[in-house]
């Protein structure tokens, strides 16, 4: 919602700020809205930090700056000004109440992989052993993704 070049760039500011260093980040991807599909269209990106906190210390001050975002949590893929997942953990495995590492949907969904092969391509998924590439051209996920020039960016919101 609102000004979706305008949040990833407040989303990577307070990361920076108070997380951890941005290593990298992807070109940011524009997609149909998934889920609930009544919605604008979603825009992407997918970032590599260093922090030293701890998987659920993550999880705690990224939903902290969904919410500073402005982010209500109304309705499951609802709209959003800011949703902020963890995709990875280096190769770390985690599955508690809270919180799954990886992300149980990531070779589900081009508009997570498109990005990510941008950033790390050669990664290989710490479960099913594949790398970034291998799982987007085995992802059956049909749903448009278009790279956007940041340049032109005001014609692509």
């Amino acid at each position: 919602m609102g000004d979706r070049h305008s949040n990833l760039d407040y989303g990577r500011q307070e990361i920076s700020r108070s997380i951890g260093g941005i290593i990298t980040a992807s070109s940011i991807y524009k997609t149909a809205a998934w889920g609930n599909v009544d919605q604008p269209d979603f825009y992407n990106q997918v970032i590599e930090i260093h922090s030293t906190f701890s998987p659920e210390d993550l999880l705690f001050h990224l939903l902290e700056i969904e919410k500073m975002a402005g982010r209500i949590r109304r309705e499951k893929w609802g709209p959003r000004v800011l949703d902020i997942d963890i995709l990875f953990y280096g190769d770390f495995i985690l599955a508690s109440e809270n919180l799954t590492i990886p992300h149980p949907e990531i070779s589900n969904r081009k508009f997570t992989l498109l990005p990510l092969v941008e950033i790390a391509p050669g990664f290989i998924h710490p479960i099913t052993h594949k790398t970034i590439n291998q799982m987007l051209l085995e992802c059956r996920d049909d749903l448009a993704v278009e790279k956007l020039n940041r340049l032109n960016r005001d014609t692509q919101d």
